[in-house]
């Protein structure tokens, strides 16, 4: 067993309310891998042996511990196009991502660039993700492979193209099919790693390739309880010429998510990023196909895109989370996505409060990704994947920070004032990762 001293935070619903359980002087019991207790120190500390609790006793003053985070729409292979000046999505999708996304048919320069993704994850306190790989079969490989070697909990897959993009970034509905049957069967439930079918967006795929998509869901998914199955990722509503773009390919659906939705690619293993654009009707229908959402704030402000409502989210009582986008979103902190959502509601009148901002990140993302069986809080029997936030990480958080501020407002300054600098020390299944 191991024994982690510290003030400690974390979210869990009760009667359909998200509420946060703070233990100013806890105590987090792990034990293989998954969390035994959490609780206040003087309740917890004498249901064990004190020479036991003494000998592997881990302290951590002016820390705050908090569940691994999860970042619910990401892309690993935008790694170096990450802010790229001056462009809308379609421009900065052609002019930067597609120029660097064809690099990925080298193995070397997919593992290289993977590397440094999953280290700038960590270092920011990230522990799972759902990432876009390329369409390239090494991409795949290489996420994978990484991924595995930290042991983390991700998420991945091809991303399927067949149409309107660059010819070398291009597959087919059969070689997409294949591939990706073949990554699945290689890598889909392999230790703590999971498979995300992938096509890009309706813009990229032709109608035979979301059907394809689609059937690998259903052959996937046959008969199996959500957390079991493969995932789908792909994008939604992020941009007005995005949209009108879609209209003119797929003229004959009722709107966007309509074109997803025929082609059976919407339900319970369903996320869709952004989401800006949706009307009423759409987001009726991904209500009443349990689809989820994940919100990308930093990446729709970078590229122009728009703001996002999440006050319409929680009427039609869609599941979403917050995101990083990268290469799109200009950071990998989780914490300043929280810091732009919150100041996204504010020019519309909305206050996102700190406890609902960090459930958005960690159990409120690990519900978009099916995954709160075993991810999102410290619940008894979960993964114990978490980070250690240092509260004098800077001078001036420190300054910030007051002896008798309440957990909410501890939280938002660190929401607001907080980037990968707060992040001390990274578990996973309780072992400390180090960090390059």
């Amino acid at each position: 067993m191991q024994f982690y001293r510290s003030s400690l935070f974390h979210c869990v619903e009760k009667n359909g309310s998200i509420q946060g359980e703070y233990y100013a002087d806890g105590l987090l019991v792990i034990n293989e891998g998954k969390v035994l207790e959490i609780g206040d120190y003087d309740v917890l500390c004498h249901q064990f042996p004190q020479e036991v609790l003494q000998k592997k006793l881990q302290n951590f003053p002016h820390h705050l511990i908090i569940p691994g985070l999860i970042d619910a729409h990401v892309h690993y292979p935008q790694y170096k196009v990450i802010a790229s000046f001056g462009k809308t999505l379609l421009q900065w999708l052609n002019d930067y991502t597609f120029v660097e996304e064809q690099k990925f048919h080298q193995e070397d320069y997919a593992k290289h660039i993977a590397e440094l993704f999953f280290t700038e994850l960590l270092r920011n306190g990230t522990t799972t993700a759902m990432s876009f790989c390329t369409s390239h079969s090494q991409s795949v490989e290489a996420f994978f492979d990484i991924a595995q070697k930290y042991g983390m909990r991700m998420l991945g897959g091809k991303m399927m193209m067949d149409s309107h993009a660059p010819e070398s970034l291009c597959d087919s509905v059969e070689s997409s099919y294949n591939q990706s049957k073949k990554l699945i069967e290689k890598w889909h439930n392999k230790n703590r790693l999971l498979y995300s079918v992938s096509p890009r967006f309706a813009l990229t795929s032709s109608s035979s390739q979301l059907s394809m998509a689609a059937r690998l869901m259903r052959e996937y998914n046959g008969g199996s309880q959500a957390k079991d199955g493969v995932r789908m990722q792909t994008h939604l509503n992020e941009n007005t010429d995005e949209i009108s773009r879609a209209k003119e390919l797929y003229s004959q659906y009722e709107n966007y998510f309509d074109i997803y939705d025929k082609h059976h690619l919407s339900g319970e293993n369903s996320v869709f990023g952004h989401c800006i654009y949706c009307e009423n009707e759409e987001f009726k229908r991904m209500a009443e196909s349990g689809s989820k959402i994940a919100l990308c704030p930093t990446s729709n402000l970078f590229l122009g895109s728009g703001l996002f409502n999440m006050q319409r989210l929680d009427e039609h009582n869609i599941p979403y989370a917050i995101a990083s986008d990268v290469g799109g979103g200009d950071s990998f902190s989780l914490f300043k996505a929280m810091n732009e959502a919150y100041k996204i509601g504010a020019l519309q009148g909305y206050k996102l409060d700190s406890i609902k901002a960090l459930y958005l990140c960690t159990l409120g993302a690990s519900k978009v990704l099916n995954l709160e069986h075993c991810l999102g809080n410290f619940e008894k029997g979960k993964e114990a994947d978490f980070v250690a936030l240092n509260l004098q990480a800077t001078p001036l958080i420190y300054e910030r920070i007051q002896p008798d501020q309440t957990i909410e407002e501890l939280l938002f300054t660190l929401i607001t004032l907080g980037d990968d600098r707060l992040v001390d020390k990274v578990y996973l299944l309780g072992e400390e990762i180090k960090i390059q």
